[in-house]
């Protein structure tokens, strides 16, 4: 009986000290932004995006021919002025899932003349009405830098 009275007496006055030191040096942390210390510059090209064929990102927001809210290209003039403030530096095109099955040729030249193709990652048919062709065009309306990835 002694012993454990002995053991548990010995870890409630460890805890007791472990608690104490944890206050007494806890309070001392502080964090310090110093806004007048420049290290070097930060490259905007990290502040990157990508346009993916995922719900309504392409189809039915940046591109919608014929929509009273687009312009002659087909594009979104709301979601332009929307993706101008955001300040992106660079847009990925495919990105995301869509990547692993699109080919950057099948984009290109008339969309009459473009192979429709089964897109793998969304399981459904995709037209290749907005391309490699509109993706530039919709880079160089908003003024950003282009990443293809082919």
């Amino acid at each position: 009986m002694k012993k454990i009275k002995i053991k548990t007496l010995s870890v409630i006055l460890l805890l007791l000290m472990a608690h104490s030191f944890m206050r007494l040096y806890g309070q001392n942390a502080r964090i310090k932004f110093d806004t007048d210390r420049k290290i070097g510059e930060v490259d905007k090209n990290i502040y990157g995006s990508f346009v993916e064929h995922l719900g309504r990102c392409v189809y039915g927001g940046i591109y919608e021919p014929g929509s009273p809210l687009s312009d002659s290209d087909g594009f979104r003039k709301d979601v332009l002025k929307a993706i101008k403030g955001l300040n992106v530096s660079l847009i990925r095109y495919p990105g995301g899932n869509f990547v692993s099955n699109y080919h950057w040729l099948d984009g290109v030249g008339p969309t009459s003349e473009r192979v429709p193709r089964m897109e793998l990652a969304w399981t459904r048919l995709e037209t290749n009405d907005f391309g490699t062709n509109e993706f530039i065009k919709f880079c160089r309306s908003i003024g950003r830098g282009i990443v293809r990835y082919t």
